[in-house]
């Protein structure tokens, strides 16, 4: 089977929308068993003006500190660019409240993908979003 963006972005996603570290490291060692896609998923949270810096800036240290990532300029700018992307999609939502979830960051080969999932709160009433940014490196 190709490993392609497609693989790698599912990944990702499944690693934002784990619910606990257990179910974080089975995922993660199964994608690396069956596809050799290497994985890292970690927590965030905040008012999302606040926490943009913060959720790019956790996303390059959790993909190093896992070796999804080599410590090099294009690894961590494919992250970061990919994270920021990611949030995009969401900020519409997101602007001026509370937020909350998940950052699931996946890799095979030249493929990088970072999923977001997002709990937006406003009073009792929470909103969900997922954002996905994927990028390509050598």
């Amino acid at each position: 089977m190709e490993i392609g963006s497609k693989v790698v972005a599912t990944a990702a996603v499944k690693m934002a929308i784990t619910s606990t570290r257990q179910e974080e490291s089975d995922l993660k060692r199964q994608l690396f068993e069956q596809s050799e896609v290497r994985a890292v998923a970690v927590d965030y949270g905040g008012e999302f003006i606040s926490s943009v810096g913060k959720i790019v800036e956790r996303s390059v240290v959790a993909a190093k500190r896992e070796g999804v990532i080599k410590d090099t300029h294009a690894d961590e700018g494919a992250i970061a660019g990919a994270a920021r992307e990611a949030l995009a999609q969401i900020m519409p939502k997101a602007l001026g409240l509370n937020v909350g979830g998940k950052i699931g960051i996946a890799r095979h080969k030249d493929h990088i993908s970072v999923a977001i999932f997002m709990g937006i709160g406003l009073l009792h009433l929470d909103e969900v979003a997922i954002g996905l940014g994927h990028r390509a490196v050598p």
